[in-house]
């Protein structure tokens, strides 16, 4: 993420843990800035992506979505929550506890 990004001024290319390859999701997706990121629901994006794609993408994009729409709603979220592994490991955990909601 590029530290100097102000919440106006951020796109989605500032965001950690989104690359090329995500970029060109979003755009699929009709995902065009941080404000309509912000707005968007994770599991509905991931659900969508599967659809547009026409295969079961691997569930470590639902987890990079959580790390970016958490980004987007928050520009000081906690560095480790930047880091799309760490929403994966959330979502491991949740699911072996029993935890998991329709999030999971």
């Amino acid at each position: 993420m590029n530290p100097q990004a102000t919440a106006k001024t951020r796109s989605l290319a500032d965001l950690k843990s989104v690359g090329k390859a995500s970029l060109a999701d979003f755009h699929l997706l009709g995902v065009d800035s941080v404000a309509a990121l912000a707005a968007a629901d994770p599991r509905e994006l991931y659900e969508r992506l599967c659809r547009l794609q026409g295969v079961t993408v691997d569930i470590c994009q639902y987890d990079l979505f959580c790390c970016a729409v958490a980004q987007a709603r928050d520009p000081h979220l906690p560095p480790e929550q930047c880091d799309w592994f760490w929403w994966s490991r959330r979502r491991k955990t949740r699911n072996a506890t029993g935890a998991g909601g329709a999030e999971d």
